[in-house]
């Protein structure tokens, strides 16, 4: 009997549900900035996008502490220099929701308040030579100088001891399991036993463990989703481009249609047919 697979009405990922909880906000914020000890949980505003970036609307965390704004991005599993652009996108849309909240007028004559932005990148994938910064100009513009740049800091160090560091383990231990045990429910069990027994997010993953269960499930549905869909539009494109092949071939005459279906196996031989009457009205 298959396994049923709990269904939650908004997207979510263990990276926003975990940073969600003010007190381990402010353990990501300290770790970026142990100078300031200060900072309490309630000087943290939560400024995160929700549905803006669509493809990856649950990788992403935007918060304010004081006059600092930080956008912290997680890319999973596979390194791309994109991950600038859509830095950059979620700072704009970012700005301008503070300026609307903020009922400031960017058209009239006194200059606005402006948080300083901080741009991050999570990368809890596999790769060498990972640089400690990416930037605008240098990777899309041979380092010209333009008219905006933006750069962002790629933060991928396992360490035990901040959340960050843990995060990026938990990350890799679940990636480990999920190449032993596929896409189930053990995969996600493991990872959480394991990363509870190495004292990694250990106090989050007790509290809330079905929670990350059914996170965590649910994401491979959504992944299963999209693979399929991939996967039938590939389909589409190679079937229509043997559609074209097969109408070429039977404009030129020299084929019977039986022969022709030897090269356009995605063609049914009534599918051939209906193509031939169609070529034939057109001469």
């Amino acid at each position: 009997m298959a396994e049923s697979t709990p269904k939650r009405k908004i997207k979510d990922s263990v990276f926003t549900n975990l940073f969600q909880d003010r007190k381990y906000l402010l353990q990501l914020y300290k770790a970026l900035h142990p100078e300031d000890c200060n900072v309490t949980e309630d000087e943290i505003a939560d400024v995160t996008i929700k549905h803006v970036l669509v493809d990856a609307d649950y990788n992403d965390l935007g918060f304010s502490v004081g006059n600092r704004l930080m956008i912290l991005i997680e890319s999973q599993s596979t390194w791309t220099l994109n991950i600038i652009i859509r830095a950059l996108m979620y700072l704009i849309q970012t700005y301008h929701d503070y300026f609307k909240r903020t009922n400031q007028n960017l058209y009239g004559s006194k200059k606005v308040n402006m948080p300083m932005p901080e741009l991050y990148v999570i990368f809890t994938g596999e790769r060498k030579n990972i640089p400690n910064t990416i930037s605008l100009s240098k990777e899309f513009f041979d380092g010209a100088k333009i008219s905006i740049d933006a750069e962002v800091k790629v933060l991928y160090q396992e360490n035990e001891k901040d959340i960050i560091g843990q995060y990026i383990i938990f990350s890799k231990v679940y990636n480990e399991q999920r190449n032993i045990y596929g896409n189930t429910k053990q995969a996600v069990t493991e990872t959480i036993r394991i990363c509870k027994d190495r004292n990694v997010l250990r106090e989050y993953l007790e509290s809330k463990e079905q929670e990350v269960v059914d996170i965590m499930m649910t994401l491979f549905d959504d992944e299963q989703i999209l693979k399929a869909y991939a996967k039938d539009i590939e389909d589409n494109k190679e079937k229509e481009t043997e559609r074209k092949t097969a109408e070429r071939m039977i404009k030129d005459g020299e084929m019977p249609l039986d022969k022709i279906a030897r090269y356009v196996p995605s063609l049914s031989m009534d599918e051939l047919k209906e193509l031939e009457a169609r070529v034939m009205q057109l001469v």
